[in-house]
This record gives structure tokens, C-alpha cells and sequence, in this order.
């Protein structure tokens, strides 16, 4: 490489796409990369990604960025040197560490393209520097790299898409999530992310912040409130969550530091995430044979970012072999102002207009022309993809080519009822879960398809526990098959009743080890409440009687559902149609001696 064409500093979504193109069309590229292995934060994002086809989508991020890798590995004049970063960039030449081996190397290449990436944002609140206050990013890399859990109960600060996706990861690892923090009066990030949070029954605290984290060696516990239209603590709002553990994702801010160093010009433009280079639609800096692409160009999606290290990588390969690819940069171009084309991107266009861009007003579906009650008695899907986001996998993956964006991949997703075989597979492929499976049956209920992320995968006969939107309860629920995809997102057919079937979204599988605790305060197990019921005791106040189940200082509050869906499971009677007993006072524990002390002058003792 000691001739080099194109040096790559960075090897996220953004400097392995302008690599590839470089490496093509002939040039030697050398991409130096800070991780062990390529993919920048692809590697630690286990959530499938929006857009279309041609740029991954539906595809989930560690399998983009072993994707990418192996395709760039596989062009001659290529090469990756991971474990290695930039450390300065002087006027003749960048001085590039070797971290695994501890030693330098001064490089001169011909052009540069800066794919940087970001860094995470934090905000101030009292004791944020005790263990246990975690970025979001450092949470995902423990958790999606290295199998590690930061904790077992969660505070999350911020809604943007960041936060909601990760809130949803911690979820599948089995953590408690408490809440959703956000400062604004309304969610930050995909109206998909955020109602799969809820279905799991996640709270969303709009209009609220943290003041302080518990705690003396780690974090105990967090102390919120709630925030005027000033954004300023509002007096008497002030609660404790206990958790330990707190995580921030209050946005990024792009890494510009070697851009600065190169001498690019520097501006501030909040709508993009700070300060970043200014660059023309061929991601030109003002240093001509510096380039840049991805989040050190502006704080956007994935998708975007490949975009724009395609289109900077064809630029230097103009500039070095005097070819121009005209059509495919006009492709590229276009595509990326239809992806920012949408409301969702309204904030990345005003940025851009900073910068000089333009953008024509794009006209997109809002609202989908369903005749879904013509149908009545077939298998078919219902979209609740409410937002106009840029993403088509639904209509791409439906072999019947029943489902229709348009031009515009902001457009929402129609549905034609006639077309439609039920197959499924539009469920199984929406990156957002936005899409369920609904049929009317003659005797009643109703079956509902339910796309499922997490383990253990319930079985065909096992009853579950069906939820709402907002994650509450709704009914006992049958499983009537699993159907499993290769993608991870599973389809777990459930019968409930008609009157239940339509706000029905979402499922609670219950353990099914025998020996596991069903009720903590009495240490009573699945498998003794299993026997008793075999024994005859078929009523909920009999098992209580037997086995003290929810006679502890809880109540019954951890147990007693618990108990009514084995009973329900046992007995084949519905939830809803079982006595969940008596509600007995006290309601909490209390001792004689308050009793005695605080009785009323006038009653019988």
C-alpha cells in the first residue's frame, strides 16, 4: 500500500461503501478502523434496518456490516487494518497507530475519506459519574458484543430511535426496563420503535428528566420529575425509581476532529447534530482531495450513510481516474433526497439547506386504502405502520405482490385484500413489527399473528398471556402455531375471542420449568401447583387454602395471575371465566401493634 490511492478512516456503514466503490474501479484503499473487527456500530445492532432492498433493509446491522466486510475483502485492492486508528492528520502525512502491535506509520495517500462516525452525547444530573450510568452504545457493545449485562433494572434517558431500540434489546436480554424518559412533549424516534416498547409495557414519561442518580459505590436508584414548557424541573413532580443501572441516549454529535485537523472548514448546524465540515452533494470538503461520509457529515440513519460513502467513493475515483459514472451518481442522488424526502426527515433537510442543498416539496400516500372488513373469514395482514417512514420490505418480500409504496419509499403501505394469500411473510419481514395477521373464525374467536422477537418461543397448545398496545392484559390466549423465520422474527399464531382480537398486539409467555417459583413469599413452585391441580383442587381460593399460594406479605400481586394462567392452562377454562379470589384485607403488611394503636375510640375492640 505504499502507493495509496484512497485512505478510509473509519469502517462503519459509511467508509466500507465508499471502499468498495474505490476498490472496483481499480484504486488501492486502505480502511483503518479503531474495532477488532469492521462494521463500526453495525457489529452491536441486532435490530433490522429500514430503507429498501438495494441497502440492506430488513437485514439486521451485524449481518450488514459481515456483509460489507466480506465483500470488501474480497476486491484485491483492498485492505482492512483494524485495531488501528488515526491519530493525527499533518501536511505530509497521517500518522496511523497500530494499537494491537504499538507502533506508527506515516501514510501520504491521494484522496482521504473521513467516516468517523460520532460520538455519544451526555447530559449533567447529580452523581452521573457513579457506576452504572452507561451510553447507550456502551450498553449494546456489553450486551450485543461481548454477552455481558450492564444490569437487571434499567432507567433509559431519551426516546429517540437509539433509545427505543435499545430499550427493546434490553427486553429480549431479559432486563427490566422501568421507563422511557424524554424531555420533549412528544416521542423522539420511529412511532414503530416506540410502540413495540409499549406493547412489552415499557412507560413513555413525556415532559420528564432526570435530577439525580442513588446511590454511594453504584447506582441504586434514580430520582426524576416532570418539566415545564421552559424545560426547567417542575417542584413536587420529584419521585424514585429503584435501578441499577441508568442509561443515556440523548443523541450523538459527529466526530469532526481530523476534519478539523485537515484544515475543513467547520460550521455549526444544530439540525445535523453540531458542528461538522462543510461539503458539497459529491461529500467534497473544502480541502479538495478530503472527502466525508456518514454521522461526521451530519447525524442521519444507516442507510443514508452508505449512500453517501458510495457517492464519495465514486467522487474520488472520478478525481484519480479521470472516468465519471454519471448515471450511477445521479442514482445515488436521487435516492438519497427520496429517502430524506419524508417527515421524519424534515430536521436533516433544513440542516442541509444550511449547506446550500435544495429540496422540492415530494408528495407521498399518508393514508392507505384498505377494504380489510370485504374480507372477513381470510388470513390476511393489518399494517399499523401509522408514520411515513422510508421503508418498503413489505412490498418488496410479498411474492402476490399485494402490497403497494409507490415511488416514493415514504409513502405509507396499501394493502389489495384480492391478491393477499396470508402467507405471513410481509410479517416476518417489517424491520418495525408493524404488521400482524388477523382472520375471523365461524366460532367466535379470532386468530391474530402475532410477530415475536424473544425467547423462550412459546409451543403450539401452550397458553399465553395476550397484551394490548400500552402492554396490558387483555385475555388468555391459546397458541395455535409457531411459525419460525429464518430472520428471528417469529409468527406465533393465537385463537382469543372476537371481541378481544383487534386490540390484541403483543404476548407474555409464562416460564415452564417445573421446579421455577411461581410464588416467592410462600416458595411455592410451578411444578407443586401443577400436582394440586391434578389433585383436584381446580379453584383458585382451594389452591390458596392448600398451598398459601398469595397468603405472603405480597399479597398476591406477583403470583396470583401467574396462578390463574397454569390453572387456566390445566384446566382448559379461559382466564376471564376463573374466580381470581377473594381480595382480603390488609392490602399490605401491617403490624398488630399499628392496629391496636390506631383503633377508633367508640368500636369494639
Amino acid at each position: 500500500m505504499s502507493n495509496l490511492d484512497l485512505l478510509v478512516i473509519g469502517g462503519g456503514p459509511a467508509g466500507l461503501s465508499s471502499a468498495i466503490e474505490a476498490a472496483k474501479n481499480g484504486l488501492s484503499v486502505l480502511v483503518v478502523d479503531e474495532g477488532v473487527s469492521s462494521g463500526g456500530q453495525l457489529v452491536k445492532q441486532t435490530h433490522k434496518f429500514f430503507g429498501n432492498e438495494v441497502f440492506f433493509a430488513s437485514v439486521r446491522g451485524y449481518e450488514i456490516g459481515r456483509r460489507l466486510s466480506e465483500q470488501l475483502n474480497s476486491l484485491d485492492s483492498a485492505k482492512i487494518q483494524n485495531e488501528s486508528s488515526v491519530v493525527a492528520i499533518y501536511p505530509d502525512g497521517i500518522l496511523v497507530h497500530d494499537m494491537k502491535h504499538d507502533r506508527t506509520s506515516l501514510l501520504r495517500p491521494k484522496k482521504i475519506v473521513l467516516a468517523t462516525g460520532a460520538s455519544e452525547r451526555f447530559i449533567q444530573f447529580e452523581n452521573n459519574d457513579l457506576p452504572g450510568v452507561y451510553g447507550a452504545g456502551a450498553v449494546q457493545t456489553l450486551m450485543n458484543q461481548f454477552g455481558i449485562l450492564p444490569g437487571r433494572s434499567v432507567l433509559m434517558i431519551g426516546s429517540g430511535n437509539i433509545g427505543l431500540i435499545v430499550s427493546y434489546q434490553l427486553l429480549q436480554a431479559g432486563v427490566e426496563v422501568k421507563a422511557i424518559l424524554e424531555a420533549s412533549n412528544r416521542i423522539g424516534g420511529y412511532r414503530v420503535h416506540a410502540d413495540k416498547v409499549k406493547r412489552a409495557g415499557i412507560p413513555i414519561l413525556l415532559q420528564n428528566t432526570i435530577l439525580r442518580a442513588i446511590g454511594e459505590e453504584c447506582v441504586r436508584g434514580a430520582v426524576i420529575s416532570g418539566l415545564d414548557e421552559r424545560w426547567k424541573p417542575v417542584g413536587g413532580t420529584e419521585r424514585e425509581l429503584a435501578v441499577d443501572t441508568i442509561c443515556i441516549a440523548v443523541g450523538l454529535s459527529p466526530s469532526i476532529e481530523l476534519a478539523a485537523q485537515a484544515g475543513c472548514e467547520i460550521r455549526y448546524v444544530q439540525e445535523l447534530g453540531g458542528y461538522i465540515p462543510l461539503r458539497d452533494e459529491d461529500m467534497r470538503t473544502t480541502i479538495p482531495d478530503v472527502f466525508v461520509a456518514g454521522d461526521v457529515a451530519g447525524i442521519e440513519e444507516a442507510t443514508t450513510a452508505m449512500i453517501e460513502g458510495q457517492i464519495a467513493g465514486l467522487a474520488v475515483v472520478s478525481d484519480l481516474t479521470k472516468k465519471s459514472n454519471k448515471e450511477r451518481l445521479t442514482y445515488l442522488k436521487n435516492t438519497i433526497r427520496n429517502f430524506r424526502s419524508g417527515p421524519t426527515s424534515s430536521k436533516t433537510r433544513a440542516g442541509l439547506s444550511k449547506l446550500g442543498s435544495r429540496f422540492e416539496e415530494v408528495s407521498f400516500t399518508k393514508d392507505n386504502q384498505d377494504d380489510f372488513t370485504k374480507y372477513e373469514g381470510k388470513m390476511r395482514p393489518v399494517i399499523e405502520c401509522f408514520e411515513a417512514i422510508p421503508c418498503n420490505p413489505c412490498e418488496t418480500s410479498c411474492p402476490a405482490n399485494a402490497i403497494s409504496i409507490g415511488d416514493n419509499i415514504n409513502s405509507r403501505p396499501s394493502i389489495d385484500y384480492s391478491k393477499c394469500t396470508g402467507c405471513g411473510i410481509c410479517a416476518t419481514t417489517c424491520p418495525g413489527l408493524a404488521i400482524f395477521m388477523f382472520r375471523e373464525n365461524k366460532d367466535g374467536t379470532c386468530s391474530v399473528g402475532i410477530p415475536y422477537e424473544f425467547l423462550p418461543l412459546p409451543s403450539q397448545g401452550q397458553y399465553v398471556t395476550a397484551l394490548g398496545r400500552n402492554g396490558d392484559t387483555i385475555c388468555k390466549a391459546k397458541v395455535e402455531k409457531v411459525v419460525k423465520s429464518a430472520n428471528k422474527t417469529n409468527l406465533v399464531y393465537i385463537n382469543v375471542l372476537r371481541k378481544f382480537a383487534s386490540d390484541v398486539r403483543h404476548i407474555l409467555v409464562s416460564s415452564r420449568e417445573p421446579e421455577a417459583i411461581l410464588c416467592r413469599c410462600e416458595e411455592i413452585s410451578i411444578d407443586q401447583v401443577k400436582k394440586a391441580i391434578s389433585d383436584g383442587y381446580t379453584d383458585f381460593e382451594e389452591l390458596r387454602r392448600y398451598l398459601r399460594i398469595s397468603m405472603g406479605p405480597c399479597g398476591g400481586r406477583t403470583c396470583r395471575l401467574n396462578t390463574l394462567m397454569i390453572l387456566s392452562e390445566e384446566t382448559g377454562i379461559p382466564v376471564e371465566k376463573l374466580s381470581p379470589g377473594v381480595f382480603r384485607p390488609p392490602s399490605i403488611p401491617v403490624s398488630f401493634k399499628a392496629l391496636s394503636e390506631g383503633r377508633v375510640d367508640g368500636c369494639e375492640e
